[in-house]
Parts: structure tokens; C-alpha cells; sequence
């Protein structure tokens, strides 16, 4: 059962997540912290106004963006970090991200630069249009407002273990500077997700600066680490995190042949990727038949069927299923089962309000008749690595195959209205958006009248969706 550690928008901060774990002759235990910085206040507290602050050297600042463009490599570069007053020196920093990286790649690389040209399969189709609400970087992912010319515009990793074995933030080895203001729509989707009781992440709205530079306001967000993997469940298991570029399809008995495709962020001395080779190679193979009779021995069916309905409910293109491959993979040693746990909801609750439970939410819209028809189905080819999204893929067959059988409609469309009843028919989402607006910093970027208005925004987006849904549930 999952550990609702992420509550409301008012979380309050737990202890340490760090705990071993015994399983048969295993002992699953989590990096020891040997430094728990204390900080002043509870970084989930959202009663409080968050500060954060990054000091970087020009001479680090040019190595990470040079590295990046030429290489492509997130290179770790050394910063000061001042965090709601406490000052931690050398932690490290890198970027973060991958379409929302796009402006940094350099003019061959972005969409409307001379050399830029589309992947085969993510262009939309001849004679389709934009959803009217399309925003460049916002919506898409197609074009990010990433810019190097202005560091407090890039989406960032801080690591306080990196440069310092042991050491952690109030548990936390590792946080997430997300791109944009004020991004309602993710602290939203992060915020159903958990209130729905599925595993999700925490986060706080922060004042945030680089180098003294103006204000902005920024999204935190904490990142999986072992710590984060080992309080997810009750029991025990390993955590995996799927690649930009990895695809969920067998490849051969040898676990070597996933290791840049599949991360395992618990255990990693004493886990292995044998639980995901072993699952790939049975979904290869597996008839409809069989898939139908024997899914749930090797996934929680249910949990699945909430995943992929909340995907859904909160039009979420991007998902396991998206081209940045956004998920986590849980799996269980007590039940053999794997759980799919959502990542990454940036693109979430912006798109086609009108899209019901049977269909493809993409990037673009979603897929079948009507308004943002025009996303290409699951299963796209893999773009070419050289191309201008370089290492995203679509498509899932889980998820393709689960949505496709007649044997799991039952459980997911359940599933879906139950959930749907849980954010937007109890009026909860309108609610939570009236929390959450409220804990929202203003800042030299981000002002009164600008926050109003993407609340009234979001707010009609809510609306629009759930008096659409309700349309096709009274049917």
C-alpha cells in the first residue's frame, strides 16, 4: 500500500526517509546520510515563503552550457546554495531536462532556427492545427523559453551528496529547479496525484535567484533518490527510472543491454534490472490471450488502471507513454508486481478539455475526432538521435496493450470515474486551486496581476474539463 507522504498543498515535512529494509537474505538499506543539513524551516511547509539562491561562477556557468551544447553531457558543475536562509557551500548543478532544454541547444536545434527540422513522427499532420491555447514551450514541449542568457530560466538539478558523500537537505540528496511560472497546472497535477492516494512527489514555490539576478518564482521539487524509493510502499522492492531514450521492449536476456535505457535508484548494490528484463521478455512474447489471463501476475492491474486513468483525467501527453518517457517503476519483492509511479507532470492539465477515457491524450491534443486531433498514435518511430528532440520516443505497449483489451475495460473505466468523481466532480481541483494560488510567491518576475490570471486561467481549464467529462459520463 502506498505511504501518502505527499498530503495537501499544506505538507508538512516528514523525518528522514532512511530506514533498512530486510527481505529474505537481502538487506535493501539506503545510502547512509551522515550530514542531514536541518535548514530553518520545513522546505514542504507552504505557510511559510520559500527563498532559494544559487551563487555559480561564470567560468562553472560557460563549462555546463558549453559541455551541453557540444556534448549533449549534463555535466556537474560546482555552486553555493542559500536555502530559506541556511548557506551550503559546493553543492552540485547541472541541467535538467530534455524538450524543455531546446533553447539551449543552439540555433540548429531549435524549432524555427535554420537548421532545425522536426523528428519523422512528431511533426503534426498535413492540414491540422494547434489547439488555440498552444503556448511554445508551455503546452508542446516542442520549444521551451530555456535561454542561457538567463540562468534563472533553466531547468536545474542541485545534488548535496555529489560533491559531499553523505550529505543531504532534511533527508534529501537531490532537488528539482522546475522551468516556468507559476506553473499552477503542475503543482495541481502533482497535488491530485496525491490526493488521489497514488505515489507522487513533493514540492514547494519558491522566491528563487542566480548570481543576485532578479527574482523569479520557481517550482521545487523533490527528486527520487534511494531514500524517496525506500518510503514509497509499505514493503519492500526497487525503484527504476525509465530514460528519455529508452524503450519498453525486450531486447535480449542481458541485463547490460538496458543499463542506459533503465536507472535503479534503491539498492543498487544488491538490486538488479532482472524483475524489468524478465517482464519485457514475457510482454514480447505474450498473445492477447495470455497478456489478458496473466497481466496481473506481473503487474498490480488496479494501480495500473488508476495510473494510466489519472494520465487521462489530467490530460498528461508526456506520460510513460510520451516522448520523455516520464515514469518510475516500482517493483515489489513481496508481490512480484510491478507499479508504474508518475514523474515529470509539467505538460499536465493544459490541453484538449474534451478528451474522454478511450482517448490517446497527446501532446498535441488528443487523438480521434474533434478538437486537438492530430497527435500520431502510439508506437511512433524512434526519432533519429541526431534530430532536433534527440532520444524521445513514443508509445508504450503496456499501456497500448491495457487500453486496447476488452479483458481490463471493466477495471480501468472504474478506475477513471472514481478518480474523476475524486478531482473534478467533488469540485476538489477548484478547491486545491484556490490552496494552492494562495501559497504562491510573488517576485520581480511574477506579479500580482500575472498569478490572477493564470489562476482564472486554470481555473477554466478545470471547469471546461469537468463539464465535459460529466457530459460523457451522463451519456
Amino acid at each position: 500500500m502506498f505511504v501518502a507522504f505527499v498530503t495537501t498543498v499544506g505538507t508538512v515535512f516528514g523525518s528522514a526517509r532512511i530506514r533498512p529494509y530486510i527481505t529474505g537474505d537481502a538487506a535493501i538499506i539506503a545510502s547512509e546520510i551522515t550530514d542531514n543539513i536541518s535548514g530553518t524551516v520545513d522546505l514542504f511547509d507552504s505557510s511559510v515563503q520559500h527563498d532559494v539562491s544559487l551563487e555559480i561562477s561564470d567560468a562553472e556557468y560557460e563549462d555546463m552550457i558549453t559541455s551541453f551544447q557540444k556534448t549533449d553531457e549534463k555535466k556537474w558543475i560546482l555552486a553555493d546554495l542559500t536555502i530559506d536562509g541556511t548557506f551550503v557551500n559546493d553543492v552540485s548543478v547541472r541541467l535538467k531536462g530534455n524538450s524543455t532544454l531546446m533553447g539551449v541547444r543552439g540555433d540548429d536545434a531549435v524549432p524555427g532556427g535554420s537548421g532545425f527540422q522536426p523528428p519523422e513522427g512528431l511533426e503534426p499532420p498535413e492540414g491540422s492545427e494547434l489547439p488555440e491555447d498552444f503556448v511554445p514551450g508551455h503546452m508542446g514541449g516542442m520549444m521551451s523559453s530555456a535561454s542561457e542568457d538567463d540562468p534563472t530560466s533553466l531547468p536545474l538539478l542541485i545534488s548535496f551528496d555529489e560533491n559531499s558523500s553523505g550529505r543531504a537537505y532534511q533527508g534529501m540528496t537531490e532537488l528539482s529547479v522546475r522551468p516556468g511560472t507559476p506553473v499552477l497546472n503542475e503543482a495541481m497535477a502533482l497535488s491530485l496525484t496525491a490526493e488521489t492516494g497514488q505515489p507522487t512527489q513533493r514540492y514547494a514555490y519558491t522566491v528563487y535567484s542566480i548570481n543576485g539576478s532578479a527574482t523569479t518564482t520557481r517550482l521545487l521539487l523533490e527528486h527520487p533518490d534511494d531514500g524517496y524509493a525506500n518510503s514509497l510502499f509499505d514493503g519492500d522492492g526497487y525503484l527504476y527510472k525509465a530514460d528519455a531514450s529508452s524503450r519498453f521492449e525486450y531486447v535480449d536476456d542481458d541485463q547490460s543491454s538496458y543499463a542506459d535505457q533503465f536507472k535503479q535508484i534503491n539498492a543498487v548494490g544488491t538490486g538488479n534490472l532482472q524483475p524489468i528484463v524478465s517482464f519485457l521478455k514475457w510482454l514480447d512474447t505474450a498473445s492477447s490471450e495470455e497478456f489478458d489471463a496473466h497481466l496481473g501476475d506481473w503487474v498490480d492491474v488496479e494501480s495500473f488502471a488508476r495510473y494510466v486513468a489519472t494520465q487521462n483525467l489530467l490530460v498528461n501527453g508526456d506520460d510513460m507513454a510520451g516522448p520523455g518517457q516520464n515514469y518510475y517503476l516500482w517493483f515489489d519483492l513481496d508481490t512480484k508486481k510491478i507499479t508504474v509511479v508518475s514523474w515529470d507532470l509539467n505538460l499536465a492539465m493544459q490541453g484538449d478539455t474534451s478528451a474522454g477515457p478511450h482517448d490517446s491524450v497527446g501532446m498535441m491534443g488528443r487523438g480521434g475526432d474533434g478538437p486537438g486531433a492530430g497527435m500520431p498514435p502510439p508506437e511512433v518511430p524512434t526519432p533519429p538521435q541526431d534530430g532536433g528532440l534527440p532520444g524521445m520516443t513514443m508509445g508504450n505497449p503496456l499501456k497500448t496493450r491495457f487500453l486496447d483489451s476488452d479483458a481490463f475495460t471493466a477495471v480501468y473505466e472504474s478506475a477513471y470515474w472514481d478518480l474523476f468523481e475524486q478531482m473534478y466532480g467533488s469540485g476538489r481541483a477548484g478547491e486545491l486551486l484556490d490552496e494552492i494560488a494562495a501559497t504562491v510567491p510573488v517576485s520581480d518576475g511574477l506579479t500580482r496581476e500575472t498569478l490572477q490570471a493564470s489562476v482564472d486561467s486554470m481555473r477554466t481549464w478545470i471547469d471546461q474539463r469537468t463539464d465535459a467529462l460529466v457530459a460523457l459520463r451522463d451519456q
